[in-house]
């Protein structure tokens, strides 16, 4: 684990490391855990600095690591290794495990493709690349390893072989480890509704010592009444939860400073006695990236308060921070707000911003806040449907100003009746000067239908219709008196370099590529309007008069609008220079050069720079250019006189040169480069800038090619005679070490040009690549705009806040939390809070965010969070057991509900526990309430489009495997964002399409985030740590849609067999009690064969080891299915409402395709007909039947809350439905995507956390006239709330609803509503054991299973299934 580490912090350590473990075995110690991890930080932490090696000791703590090696087992795995072999070779495919084989391997080495290698590879830094690849699995540290690694070291320094290491243990431990990480929460639940199990586990004492065995039960009352005095619950009256959280604050801020975290996080994790998920792995990730930035910043001299005035400093812009200018005439404008007469009854001022509205209503304003650039080929298929997006606007009276640019053939000479393109121009132009644009815009696409292309005759066809009279040749050929803006166009186009088109800007600012599907564009628009408003009421605010003057105007003088957009410039993956380097090293000393690894290289570029300045003076310039480039090639010189020409409009700039020689230097090839070195070496700033202007000028080189002298171009001051001297100096050395510098340390080819602006690689530029004044000005704007600009505002609640001051001296985080101490972002952010302040010296300060006039109690939970920051030893110095959440003191009387809280990208399992974790009532426990967890996989998510049409190809399917097992796993695509999600393991894994109509119709195009190259056949993704893996897939249609109608489809045919599919979910021993006597219902009134489909998430130990043998006996067939909730989709807290979410959230995605219909039956059903008739009946085009509530009992109308107010009238005379009971036919589920319908609407509505109050049935019935229902006849679903006593005998199945008249416990209902109720209990219980027992080998008669396990009152007792599990 911390080679794994150091490999990120360089493989020269992580070599390093591998050298010097071969001394910790050798090491005099007394072998126990404690002393070997100490040998192994001493070694490991040679090259680490006090913070790092705390950043090291937390990562193990974390088993940050652990994911990375295993990724490199599963590798072996794939491989086959040898049998017998504790590591072994493999060299282009062949493998051994004897070195003295391999020559044998290497000789054919050549004949056989080059292995797949890894990013997290580790490659031995003397390796040739061109050279055979020899790839070593072994374990580091064994004696075994090193006698092979010092051979493999020895052939790739001699150039022989390319030596590649992977982790590899040829027999692992079958131990688990403990993760931490996570979070434990015990959740109060309501006892409203009793749903607790009668069939209880008691607990056994772990350690029990009785000196008084008589008063057991008296002793067992005292400790009971010690901690309910302790952690009493009293329930609070709504006066005293009104400043809770302020009280809780005062608690924590009149703590002393040193306990104030611990205060807060007792106070948080214990809220109900004392009255957004932060992902460890990345925060591991931030830590380290800033410790290196900090580091680096101090080894150069920046200390203390500077040190964190620059590292506060924002400097990753994103993409859209940047516009251009739109008040070009080159844009036709559609419309204009402010003067139109259409919007003449919208009122005017400014001030109609600050007017309260309901969320995302659009102001109607005459004011031209939001103005929409449409930048297209007239030609291209697309541009029908943006335009009628942008008509859409128009006529729907949406707050927008629409512009027009078309860019056609702007040559001198074009005859509209060849090109369409400037046909449509030349045509526009004449409507437009006939009536006015708006009419134009609205006439000339009216015979161009969607997704087809422009032609001359559409063009005609318009003109001729409606304006017969007028000569076609006048208005389109070549002398058209209609050509305004067919050149400025295309020069707007050029200049502003938006990028491909077509191209859409908002406000000056370019959408994504991924926003322009006209799908999308309309929703994104929407969407920025209702966002930049929130900007310019702000702005009204603070700056109403200048707004009233000139909206656009006001816009366009904001300093993120430039005169030109770059994308190079703005992409987000950016590459820097190490400038952390000191040493007195220089360019002109080419031996010592060489030398040097690549930061000291670097630190003597930077020695030995010296820079034009637009003024001779001592102001700190904060943006610094080198132009790297070949200055005795034209396109060197073009870069250098661009910059300079940049740096006369500025004087925050200063600039200095890098030569990349396109060929060997000699004394013809370097004049330009030789005489740039020499002034800058000798003369002043602004004569050198003056000189080296002239020299990359054309005219300057074509005369010194001529002969010219080079004094002849002299400007006036220089100082010629030292400047002759240094020129005509035969030592290059700067020329040679530039150049080896380029190749070495920015990677560029010979001649290659690139800008370093502040560090930042910007390059290579592509020959003939524009990178002109307007580039250099937005780069300089870039930076003042990031690291120029400090933060202008500071929160000032020092009355408020927690403080903890770092030590002295010493290189400090500084950080700053602000929290309202009574939330669950509270209970997580304290304890790791308070393991940072173990880990690093960090000035902290913690502000208290309190909200006022609370009505509820704002946290019904208690919580744990499970992080140590190094690992802990036993008292004998082994190993301790590992990290556990621990809850002690606990309330007696409330009943809990256990949830986890895990990082997204964790899939978890409860293996271990014979308790109910769903109704944990401490009162009926003897001792320890244990349970264990298990990191079942980590999740693979993507998002995959189909490049043809933009949108997510609906039915695709992928496949997960590695090479020895092609499909592991597989899922299914969704509509909504192209979603997909796939269950994994630490390891190296192909993404493919599945076999069958996915294959065939589709072809992966490009994929972005795997492992292999974009343009890669194969989807190589490696999962080598906990972080989340999210990917992008784009595919491309050859054929059809995958579910279009009259499919024959093999993926999506029924099964063969007649099956009876049947998906129920459960939470809680009552509920899957209740579960087993509904299969057994089901059982027992059918004879097609039987599926049953579970929620695997919340199924407990029991239950899972318990359904094989049920399974066995009745003869039916059983799937665990599991999705994990997307992190996208609105997040539920409570366990019950997440359960109701995925009863109707994922069933597109819940099941394979080769399931057509499933059947909901829920887990209290009793069912007494054969559901095969259900499966059968004829839905009518609906995705699904429900069952209607009943009207029945007319007892119960007070609580019929769907005959009046908002459901009466959202329903408008259709039923409400209950969701106990239901039928999905998913082929026409999956069609309409319904799936994604569903998952849209609980988007928008769960934000309230007044909607849906039950969840999964306030859903379809809200979405009834977008995704119909089926009802079904009301004899489908019986329960006795609703429905009355006459039509129970009708009933084809009973459900137990709740009753919110009588509140009467759901086991009791169960007993006194169906009569077969108890039988079916019986017969689930005792033969089912009792085989359970049989195949454990437990040879028990019926009357022992009986005696063992039912008392008199049916409970499980203390010596019985418990303990014989």
């Amino acid at each position: 684990l911390p080679s794994e580490f150091l490999s990120e912090e360089g493989q020269e350590k992580f070599w390093n490391f591998v050298e010097a473990s071969e001394n910790i075995k050798r090491a005099e110690h007394d072998g126990s855990d404690y002393s070997s991890y100490q040998e192994m930080l001493k070694v490991a932490c040679q090259t680490l600095s006090p913070l790092q090696q705390n950043l090291l000791k937390f990562s193990l703590s974390l088993r940050s690591y652990s994911a990375a090696v295993q990724a490199f087992q599963q590798i072996a795995a794939d491989e086959s290794p040898p049998e017998g072999c504790t590591l072994f070779f493999v060299v282009h495919g062949e493998k051994t495990c004897e070195f003295d084989s391999l020559g044998n391997l290497l000789q054919a080495a050549s004949d056989r493709p080059k292995p797949f290698l890894f990013k997290g590879d580790h490659k031995y830094p003397a390796s040739n690349p061109e050279s055979p690849v020899v790839i070593l699995y072994a374990e580091i540290g064994s004696e075994e390893f090193y006698r092979h690694h010092r051979r493999l070291v020895a052939k790739a320094e001699a150039g022989e072989i390319t030596y590649v290491l992977r982790h590899y243990i040829a027999n692992p431990s079958k131990e688990k480890v403990y993760l931490s990480g996570y979070g434990v929460e015990l959740a109060i639940k309501s006892t409203e509704y009793k749903a607790k199990d009668d069939t209880q586990v008691k607990g056994e004492l772990l350690f029990e010592v009785q000196l008084y065995p008589d008063l057991s039960e008296e002793l067992k009352e005292l400790r009971k009444h010690l901690v309910e005095s302790t952690n009493e619950m009293a329930p609070l009256k709504v006066w005293q939860l009104q400043d809770l959280s302020f009280q809780t604050a005062a608690r924590i801020l009149t703590a002393p400073p040193v306990d104030a975290l611990m205060v807060m996080k007792d106070l948080s994790q214990n809220f109900p006695t004392k009255a957004s998920y932060l992902d460890l792995m990345f925060l591991i990730d931030v830590l380290r990236n800033e410790a290196r930035v900090m580091e680096g910043l101090h080894s150069l001299g920046i200390e203390g308060i500077s040190l964190h005035n620059v590292l506060k400093l924002n400097i990753q812009p994103s993409d859209s921070d940047y516009a251009v200018d739109i008040r070009s005439p080159a844009i036709s404008w559609i419309n204009n707000l402010e003067v139109d007469s259409r919007y003449n009854s919208w009122p005017s001022s400014v001030q109609e911003l600050l007017r309260p509205t309901f969320p995302g209503v659009i102001r109607q304003i005459r004011k031209n806040f939001h103005n929409f650039v449409l930048i297209v080929d007239p030609t291209h298929e697309t541009t029908a449907e943006l335009l009628n997006v942008a008509e859409m606007f128009f006529s729907n009276h949406i707050p927008l100003r629409i512009g027009l640019v078309f860019v056609v053939d702007d040559s001198e000479d074009v005859d509209g009746l060849q090109d369409p393109g400037v046909a449509l121009l030349r045509t526009y132009n004449y409507v437009a000067q006939e009536m006015d644009n708006n009419y134009a815009f609205q006439t000339i696409y009216n015979k161009v239908k969607t997704g087809d292309q422009l032609k001359v005759e559409h063009v005609v066809s318009v003109l001729e219709k409606q304006y017969p009279y007028v000569e076609v040749n006048s208005v389109l050929g070549i002398d058209s008196a209609y050509d305004q803006n067919r050149k400025a166009a295309r020069a707007y186009y050029e200049q502003t370099g938006v990028g491909p088109l077509p191209v859409v800007l908002f406000n000056g600012m370019p959408f994504q590529k991924d926003q322009l599907d006209p799908d999308d564009l309309e929703t994104v628009t929407m969407h920025k309007i209702l966002e930049t408003t929130s900007i310019f009421q702000r702005a009204v605010y603070l700056v109403g008069a200048e707004l009233v003057c000139d909206v656009v105007e006001y816009i366009m003088n904001q300093p993120n609008v430039v005169p030109r957009i770059n994308s190079r410039i703005l992409r987000s993956d950016r590459e820097y220079l190490d400038l952390t380097g000191m040493n007195n090293h220089f360019v002109d000393d080419f031996a010592r050069f060489t030398t040097l690894d690549s930061k000291d290289k670097t630190a003597a570029v930077a020695n030995s720079m010296t820079y034009l300045t637009k003024k001779d003076d001592s102001f700190v310039r904060p943006v610094t250019f080198w132009i790297v480039g070949d200055f005795d090639r034209p396109s060197g010189r073009q870069l250098l006189y661009d910059a300079i020409k940049h740096q006369k409009s500025s004087n925050n700039v200063r600039i200095s040169m890098i030569n990349n020689p396109s060929e060997e230097p000699n004394s013809q090839n370097t004049i330009v480069a030789k005489a740039i070195w020499a002034a800058l070496q000798t003369q002043t700033s602004n004569n050198a800038k003056n000189f080296i202007t002239k020299m990359a000028k054309e005219e300057t080189v074509k005369a010194l090619e001529a002969g010219a002298d080079i004094l002849e171009f002299a400007v006036g001051g220089m100082d010629t005679t030292i400047f002759k001297e240094a020129f005509e100096s035969p030592k290059v050395d700067f020329i040679l070490s530039h150049a080896i510098y380029c190749r070495d340390v920015l990677k560029l080819k010979k001649g290659q040009r690139a800008v370093i602006s502040n560090g930042r690689i910007i390059g290579p530029l592509e020959d003939g690549e524009m990178f002109n004044q307007d580039d250099f000005h937005l780069l300089e704007n870039i930076i003042l705009k990031t690291s120029g600009q400090k933060i202008k505002s500071q929160i000032q609640l020092t009355e408020n806040a927690v403080k903890l001051r770092p030590k002295e001296g010493e290189t400090y985080f500084d950080v700053v939390a602000i929290v309202d101490p009574v939330t669950r972002d509270a209970q997580r952010l304290a304890p790791l809070l308070l393991v940072l302040n173990q880990l690093i010296n960090m000035n902290l300060r913690v502000f208290m965010n309190c909200q006022s006039k609370l009505s509820d109690m704002p946290l019904k939970s208690f919580y744990r969070y499970v992080l140590e920051p190094e690992i802990s030893f036993t008292a004998e110095n082994n190993f301790a057991p590992g990290p556990i959440a621990k809850f002690l003191d606990m309330p007696q009387s409330p009943l809990f509900t256990l949830n986890l809280n895990t990082p997204e990208s964790w899939m978890v399992e409860s293996v271990r526990t014979p308790y109910d974790l769903d109704n944990i009532f401490l009162e009926e426990v003897d001792s320890v309430v244990a349970a264990e967890y298990e990191l079942e996989y980590l999740l693979l998510e993507g998002h995959c489009y189909d490049i043809t049409t933009g949108q997510p190809p609906r039915g695709l399917q992928f496949t997960l495997g590695t090479s020895a097992r092609p499909v592991i796993v597989d899922t299914i695509v969704m509509a909504n964002l192209g979603y997909f999600q796939l269950k994994a393991n630490p390891g190296a894994w192909t993404l493919r399409l599945r076999k069958g109509r996915s294959e065939d119709i589709y072809r992966i195009y490009s994929h972005d985030g795997t492992d292999s190259p974009p343009e890669a056949n194969e989807v190589i993704v490696v999962l080598n740590n906990f972080k989340s893996k999210i990917i992008k897939v784009k595919i491309d249609m050859m054929n059809e849609d995958l579910l279009s109608d009259g499919q024959k489809n093999e993926d999506v045919k029924q099964d063969k067999d007649d099956v009876l599919n049947i998906f129920s979910v459960a939470s809680g021993h009552l509920y899957e009690r209740f579960l087993r006597i509904m299969m057994l219902s089901v059982l027992k009134h059918t004879k097609t064969p039987l599926k049953f489909w579970f929620l695997k998430n919340y199924l407990s130990p029991t239950f899972k080891e318990f359904i094989p043998y049920m399974a066995k006996k009745y003869n039916f067939q059983y799937e665990l299915v599991q999705y994990k909730w997307p992190r996208w989709l609105h997040q539920q807290t409570e366990k019950q409402r997440i359960i109701w979410g995925y009863k109707i959230l994922f069933l597109d995605v819940l099941f394979p395709l080769a399931v057509d219909k499933i059947l909901f039956v829920d887990a209290d059903q009793i069912v007494r007909t054969d559901l095969k008739e259900l499966r059968d009946f004829n839905l009518d085009g609906a995705p699904y039947g429900y069952t209607p509530f009943c009207d029945s009992r007319r007892e119960m109308d007070g609580y019929r809350f769907w005959k009046s107010g908002y459901w009466a009238s959202h329903l408008a005379g259709r039923k409400y439905h209950i969701s106990a009971l239901y039928v999905v036919d998913l082929k026409k589920f999956r069609k309409i995507a319904a799936g994604d319908r569903l998952r849209g609407q609980y988007q928008g509505l769960s934000q309230d956390p007044n909607s849906l109050s039950n969840l999964d049935q306030d859903l379809p019935n809200n979405m009834i006239h977008q995704v119909p229902i089926k009802s079904l006849p009301q004899e489908w679903l019986w329960c006795e709330t609703w429905c009355d006593d006459s039509s129970k005998k009708r009933a084809k199945t009973i459900d137990l609803c709740n009753n919110p008249m009588t509140k009467e416990p759901k086991l009791q209902a169960a007993m006194r509503i169906v009569p077969e109720w108890q039988d079916y209990d019986q017969e689930i219980k005792l033969p089912s054991l009792f085989l359970k027992f049989y195949e454990l080998g437990l040879i028990l008669t019926f009357k022992e299973v009986l005696l063992h396990t039912v008392g008199e009152n049916c409970t499980l007792q203390r010596a019985s299934l418990g303990r014989l599990y």
